[in-house]
């Protein structure tokens, strides 16, 4: 372990760490991703000066295989809080350690004495962290940067599935008076989806996604993460990270930009631009660099038209929602859903032992997650595109982790466990809280109706309105794409998992009137697909 703020170093930021100076009554350890100062305010009153704790883990990096990507951004804005905190006036003491963060905080314990902290949002950490929690070495105070309660959800949705989203943003509107005037909502209704659902045919143009400058701490970060972790995924390119204030401020005029058309075509993708107009200000939010707040004002106070500002209101209000759910749910480890074992790399490594636990799988899906989703041609456009985005920056919008990256997935029955392991750590928004309820209980329908009333899947058709993947895809949508066939090999193989599900009964009629020519081609196509995907083969059309 080593502690920049008390010894000599060469490199740049650590003779930056000056050595605490003056006494402190408390330390307070700030976790990756708790980087404001904002969230210090209520400590401040509860026990009078503090000096703040960082840590970095080279164990919790080697936990899971993460997107170098994803690394260095939290490594990079980690170091960089710290030295705005330090210039803010606060002590600061910076750890490098090789353990975790039990470990870690159990040897400072002696000279810092006990630890006061920040509730986690992460289960993974404030399990991690729980035994020094009840020896009383690890203090911790609620967590300011949340937008709502949890008796706000409770009180709109209960504690027991089904949850549905509607009752807690209408609550969330009303509460706080969000787009709201006299009592009712601004428009005359709560939701505009309807017009936040076009397509994007290159007018009007999509903003040009920001480059950052890169500085000697990002430098220094690059060399870590390749060293440290060279057998990670991904590559490090800081030209596409926010890491310095001055970056966040860039990112935050980006923002305003693309909120003019954001819910308009926040459901559309293009290969002209991969993020056309989403704010891509997630990954800054969830490490609290920016605070949800401020990004609820900066939507406030844009003159887009009110689909635009709802659209983007909606998305920050879900955050909170899905939040809420992991939260009494305990990771969904109450719920009673089926459940099976799983490898923990997202299909990485050569070889992993399964995991000890087991996880929701509603409909008992066990296909390893295919090497396409680590950047094997799939032969499939949308879906190579859309990886090709995640593995160069680490991201991508949510439509294409919706209807392209999860839905293929899931026709294919892709364990959802190993999915959701993937998207944990190849993006650099993704944190268990949002990552599992968006992934289980979303984009895989491994929590059964828990959360949703049905699956989100879809054919070739919907990717060829939303998109213009199919236009460069060696596969025609209508005549050889075999994802349309693996919708309807989906719905058949599954069918007594949909009996009585209202939401289906139209396409569950539809499925029985296909001849059973066309069901068999159906189930051809998703074994061929399974088989071609399983060993690295690129799909062709006239294997149709």
């Amino acid at each position: 372990m080593i502690d920049l703020s008390s010894t000599s170093s060469q490199s740049g930021f650590a003779q930056r760490i000056l050595a605490p100076v003056e006494p402190v009554t408390a330390w307070v350890w700030l976790s990756y991703d708790q980087l404001n100062l904002e969230l210090l305010k209520g400590i401040h009153e509860r026990i009078g000066s503090i000096g703040i704790l960082l840590i970095e883990s080279e164990s919790k990096g080697r936990s899971r295989p993460y997107h170098k990507q994803k690394l260095a951004f939290i490594l990079s804005n980690l170091r960089h809080f710290a030295l705005e905190a330090q210039a803010s006036g606060y002590q600061v003491r910076y750890v490098i350690s090789k353990q975790d963060y039990s470990q870690t905080l159990s040897s400072l314990r002696g000279d810092l004495g006990a630890i006061h902290c920040i509730e986690h949002a992460e289960r993974s950490t404030r399990i991690e962290v729980q035994s020094l929690v009840e020896q009383g070495d690890l203090i911790v105070h609620p967590h300011c940067g949340w937008l709502t309660p949890q008796a706000w959800f409770t009180d709109a949705v209960g504690e027991q599935p089904p949850f549905r989203m509607d009752p807690f943003y209408r609550t969330v509107r009303k509460n706080t008076g969000w787009l709201m005037q006299d009592g009712q909502p601004m428009g005359g209704k709560y939701s505009f989806d309807e017009a936040n659902r076009r397509p994007w045919k290159g007018d009007p143009p999509a903003p040009t996604t920001p480059t950052y400058k890169v500085d000697e701490i990002d430098e220094e970060v690059a060399i870590v993460i390749r060293r440290v972790f060279s057998e990670h995924p991904g590559r490090v390119d800081f030209s596409q990270l926010p890491t310095s204030s001055a970056d966040i401020e860039q990112a935050r005029n980006f923002a305003e930009q693309c909120l003019t058309h954001f819910g308009t075509y926040e459901d559309a993708m293009s290969t002209e631009s991969r993020g056309l107009f989403h704010t891509r200000l997630a990954s800054l939010i969830n490490i609290h660099r920016i605070m949800p707040v401020q990004a609820i004002h900066l939507a406030l106070e844009s003159t887009a038209e009110l689909n635009n500002i709802e659209g983007f209101l909606r998305q920050l209000i879900w955050r909170e929602y899905v939040h809420h759910i992991h939260v009494v749910t305990d990771g969904f480890r109450t719920l009673e859903v089926n459940r099976s074992l799983s490898r923990r790399d997202a299909n990485w490594f050569e070889s992993a032992p399964l995991g000890n636990e087991p996880h929701p799988n509603h409909l008992e899906q066990t296909f390893p997650l295919p090497q396409a989703y680590w950047g094997q041609k799939s032969g499939l456009a949308c879906l190579d595109e859309s990886v090709a985005s995640v593995m160069d920056e680490g991201w991508t919008h949510h439509i294409p982790r919706l209807m392209v990256l999860s839905n293929i997935a899931h026709l294919i029955d892709v364990h959802p466990r190993e999915l959701t392991d993937w998207f944990h750590v190849a993006f650099i928004d993704a944190y268990d809280w949002v990552v599992e309820p968006n992934v289980l209980g979303m984009g895989t329908f491994a929590l059964g109706s828990a959360m949703m009333t049905k699956p989100y899947i879809a054919g070739s058709a919907y990717i060829n309105r939303m998109s213009n993947h199919c236009k460069k895809c060696d596969f025609h949508p209508k005549k050889t794409c075999p994802i349309s066939r693996l919708y309807w090999a989906y719905l058949d193989r599954h069918s007594p998992a949909f009996v009585g599900n209202y939401r289906l009964s139209m396409a569950m009629k539809n499925v029985a009137k296909r001849s059973d020519e066309q069901r068999s081609l159906d189930h051809q196509t998703f074994l061929m697909v399974q088989d071609a995907l399983a060993n690295g083969r690129t799909l062709r059309p006239d294997e149709q």
